[in-house]
């Protein structure tokens, strides 16, 4: 079936959601080095800051979601082994230390928005973005980030139970081994989701702007 990307993605009712593109998870040092290293030599992370700068000047609303813990770590989720995993990393998603804020390459400018959950694998799920993209008007949420193995589904299927069209930009996500990231783009996101790349996104924005 084909896809009007003009009108599915119109700045009018589009939002931009990053996914975990914090220092702590894809900068350096990194809790999850590996996944850091995909997302860099991918080109994930230039997309992501291409679609961030994109959005912004197409007037579409960008929303940062990003992962912290407590130093206490209460309220922090504790029943997955990638909970227990990264507890045990060198470098902590900490509230207010430079881990949680987002990469500077992608930036964080004054009109973005920024969610922090402190539980979950969700960006969605208990968390404010669903009223955070209703305030913003959003029908449509194109979703960008970390990881294609965990966070990225997870994402895809709260916002489609939700009501929402989604896009998601298959070179502006990563995951660990880098081939997983075609198979479950191919296999399951597809079901659910618009898969575009960067440029189509971009595209679709300049025309809209342009018309």
């Amino acid at each position: 079936m084909a896809v009007d990307l003009a009108e599915l993605l119109s700045p009018a009712h589009t939002v931009l959601l990053t996914q975990e593109c914090q220092n702590g998870v894809i900068g350096t040092p990194s809790s999850l080095p590996v996944l850091a290293e995909v997302a860099r030599e991918s080109g994930m992370i230039a997309n992501v800051a291409r679609l961030a700068a994109g959005a912004r000047a197409a007037g579409v609303g960008v929303l940062h979601a990003v992962a912290a813990r407590r130093p206490d770590g209460r309220g922090s989720s504790t029943n997955a082994l990638l909970f227990l995993g990264t507890d045990k990393a060198p470098v902590t998603q900490l509230l207010g230390t430079p881990a949680v804020e987002v990469l500077d390459e992608i930036g964080q400018q004054p009109s973005d928005l920024v969610s922090v959950r402190l539980h979950g694998v969700s960006p969605i799920a208990g968390t404010d973005v669903d009223a955070l993209l209703t305030n913003l008007g959003a029908k449509t949420v194109v979703i960008v980030g970390v990881s294609s193995n965990v966070a990225i589904p997870a994402a895809v299927f709260d916002s489609v139970n939700l009501g929402y069209q989604v896009v998601v930009a298959r070179d502006a996500i990563a995951g660990v081994p880098t081939e997983y990231t075609d198979l479950v783009l191919r296999n399951s996101l597809s079901l659910c989701a618009t898969i575009v790349g960067t440029d189509d996104v971009l595209a679709a924005w300049k025309k809209t702007s342009a018309d």
